[in-house]
């Protein structure tokens, strides 16, 4: 079978006059020519080039417009997948930096393969993309300096394990610049007839961004960014790693807080409060859940504009609430320091509410309780809001007390 020469093979044709008798034939020329290069394609056939793949990876990491791209909008079955970082099962330490530069040389292929592996499988055991949650496209994360909007870009926030959740939120360790924060990711329901609760969530999220925007105190947690993209919105807050008063309690099963922490504890709320009252802010849903800690044990007040479910008096009673709502609830947390119990834990929410508007039930105070701090108590949960003291006199009165427990060497 005769090979279809190529035009390259093929020797261009000449004229009479420049042939030479001296030259071999020119179509012999071109068939040994032609010979030769077929045995040399039979040869490179046998061992070809190997074919380069890249991995998913590879190609989303090296294609930047493709590491955060979103699908078409859906509000159902989202697409899944990965993007950006997820993080290993144990929290970073306090301090950490967070580098993406390449391992160090002396790290052996071993461990580098292993370490690959490990990130490999939480990936596939973890859903964590930014494509599940954002697929509307266009969203854009924006901080919230001196009421402007920040303008930033989602590329720069990763999303790693969740740690905590609500009905409508679920809260996960992030990453956003470089730094460690937690993104609150709030999702409006689907199944929403009315859409009452879908405007609730988006009003609660806007109120709580709206009041760390402008609040900046040692006591408050810190807004780093937010996004809007309904239906879901995001904020993200500088990481705590010291956890929450509530998990702090629930490790002493039922037994109080020494003193002293109980009364520094107090004061670091109280001093956030009262600073949050001078901006005009009440927060409505001060609870043992809603203090943190930084790595530091300083108490840092997070989760405003949540909706209170907490029976303080006049709320309950629909009536018109001021800032004593927080002080309510701050004697309430004042006690459950110093007796490690739950306020109303054997009743229901229907029964407590019944117990505090119309019996005026309050928990027992127990015996062993200072009686200054007995007497601050006492004031804070009066059934009349315009009996309660301002936070700055509940700084006053923590202070003194303090002061006293240190002379006596307690």
């Amino acid at each position: 079978m005769k090979l279809k020469s190529t035009t390259s093979d093929v020797a261009k044709p000449v004229s009479k006059s420049s042939q030479r008798p001296s030259h071999p034939d020119p179509r012999k020329s071109s068939s040994f020519a032609g010979r030769k290069e077929r045995r040399a394609n039979e040869e490179r056939s046998i061992s070809p080039l190997p074919a380069t793949v890249l991995s998913d990876a590879f190609k989303e990491a090296r294609s930047e417009t493709k590491r955060f791209s979103t699908p078409l909008p859906r509000r159902k079955d989202y697409e899944k997948g990965f993007i950006g970082k997820l993080f290993s099962r144990e929290t970073p330490a306090a301090g950490h930096r967070f580098s993406n530069s390449p391992s160090p040389p002396h790290i052996g292929l071993a461990q580098r393969l292993s370490s690959t592996k490990r990130i490999d499988k939480e990936k596939s055991q973890k859903e964590t993309a930014w494509a599940r949650y954002f697929d509307h496209g266009g969203g854009r994360v924006t901080a919230m300096e001196t009421m402007e909007e920040w303008k930033g870009d989602l590329s720069q926030l990763y999303l790693g394990l969740k740690f905590a959740c609500g009905a409508h939120s679920k809260v996960y360790h992030g990453i956003y610049k470089n730094l460690p924060v937690a993104v609150k990711v709030i999702t409006q329901p689907d199944d929403d007839e009315n859409a009452n609760l879908a405007a609730r969530l988006e009003k609660q999220f806007t109120r709580e961004v709206t009041h760390l925007s402008h609040l900046n105190h040692r006591n408050v947690i810190k807004l780093v960014a937010a996004c809007r993209t309904p239906p879901v919105f995001c904020i993200i807050t500088e990481y705590l790693s010291g956890g929450s008063l509530r998990a702090i309690l629930h490790k002493l099963k039922n037994e109080s807080l020494p003193l002293k922490k109980t009364i520094a504890i107090a004061l670091d709320i109280s001093r956030g409060m009262e600073y949050v009252h001078s901006q005009g802010v009440i927060h409505r849903d001060l609870k043992p859940e809603n203090i943190l800690f930084d790595e530091d044990s300083c108490v840092k007040i997070a989760d405003f504009g949540i909706a209170c479910e907490e029976a303080y008096c006049e709320m309950i009673k629909h009536k018109p609430y001021g800032h004593k709502v927080d002080v309510y609830s701050f004697g309430l947390l004042l006690w459950e320091m110093l007796t490690g119990k739950i306020p109303y834990e054997e009743m229901t929410p229907v029964q407590a509410a019944f117990a505090v508007v119309d019996k005026n039930i309050r928990p027992t105070i127990p015996d062993s309780c200072p009686p200054p701090l007995r007497a601050l108590i006492e004031q804070c949960w009066s059934l009349l809001p315009e009996k309660r003291p301002d936070f700055w006199q509940i700084v006053k009165v923590l202070e003194q007390f303090e002061s006293a427990i240190a002379k006596m060497g307690l």
